[in-house]
């Protein structure tokens, strides 16, 4: 058996219409790797902005507690994703979002951008290293799915298609993409924190690497080095195997739900009131 059973049905499916069941055969059986990867490279993007940065720094959450503020930020995206921003679990997520960024004064603008990578960087990611691109189906539902949660945060000005956002995704990073210390401070704690996951002997390579994933804007972005060209040269030769193998594998048969995973921060199960930071 083969691939295709499950892209077959995704393109009897209306991408505005049915742009939930979409996401999830896409983040759930589809990519699921890929769909993680490219939200983590999304996440590392926002910081580069001054103005998101300014802010994160502020919290102290990313020099504190790193592991946890990944794990609320996955947990909440996971769980609108897996079950639907308006599924009772998908509600409680969203009303939990809402209730953390309301404590901060974010501008809608900054708003946008990191909703705008939720859509772009899976896109760019999967063309480059899934086992397909993505279709244009799925492209579009990925555009109506975060727009509809960008609609369930309040947010302003959301635009009215595809292109027109993938432009002020484009733009927004060209006028503020720029080196300044807190986008150092927190793109700096979260490698760190992402290195934790590697056994000691291998972070010095797994730091190349991620510096090799980021691109050269991200890097300038937060000062951090050039990575050596063979890491570049070896991680993308590493990809495109895995690419053609995954060409070769059946379809999957169960989604990979990661809402359901254990996460480091909370090794005894969690609920959806726990995550975000502590209220002052």
């Amino acid at each position: 058996m083969g691939r295709g059973r499950i892209l077959e049905e995704i393109h009897h499916l209306d991408p505005e219409r049915d742009h939930q069941r979409i996401m999830f055969l896409c983040a759930c059986f589809e990519f699921p790797f890929d769909m993680v990867r490219s939200l983590e490279l999304a996440l590392f993007r926002t910081f580069c902005v001054p103005s998101i940065s300014a802010l994160l720094d502020r919290t102290g959450e990313f020099a504190h507690r790193a592991q946890k503020r990944y794990d609320d930020t996955d947990l909440i995206i996971s769980t609108l994703i897996d079950y639907g921003y308006d599924s009772d679990r998908g509600r409680a997520a969203l009303r939990g979002m809402n209730q953390i960024h309301g404590r901060f004064a974010i501008r809608n603008d900054d708003y946008l951008y990191v909703l705008s990578t939720f859509i772009y960087e899976p896109i760019r990611w999967i063309d480059r290293y899934g086992w397909r691109p993505l279709s244009e189906p799925e492209r579009q539902a990925l555009f109506h799915f975060w727009r509809a949660v960008g609609r369930r945060m309040n947010i302003q000005g959301l635009p009215a298609d595809f292109e027109a956002f993938e432009r002020f995704n484009v733009a927004f990073e060209r006028e503020h993409f720029r080196y300044c210390e807190t986008n150092a401070r927190v793109g700096a704690a979260t490698r760190e924190m992402f290195l934790t996951w590697f056994p000691l002997w291998l972070r010095p390579l797994a730091r190349s690497a991620i510096h090799a994933v980021l691109g050269e804007p991200v890097r300038a972005a937060f000062g951090f080095p050039r990575p050596p060209r063979l890491v570049g040269v070896l991680l993308e030769a590493g990809f495109q195997v895995r690419r053609r193998l995954l060409r070769l594998l059946p379809d999957r048969r169960n989604p990979v739900l990661r809402a359901e995973r254990t996460p480091r921060s909370y090794p005894s199960g969690y609920r959806i009131e726990q995550l975000g930071p502590p209220p002052h």
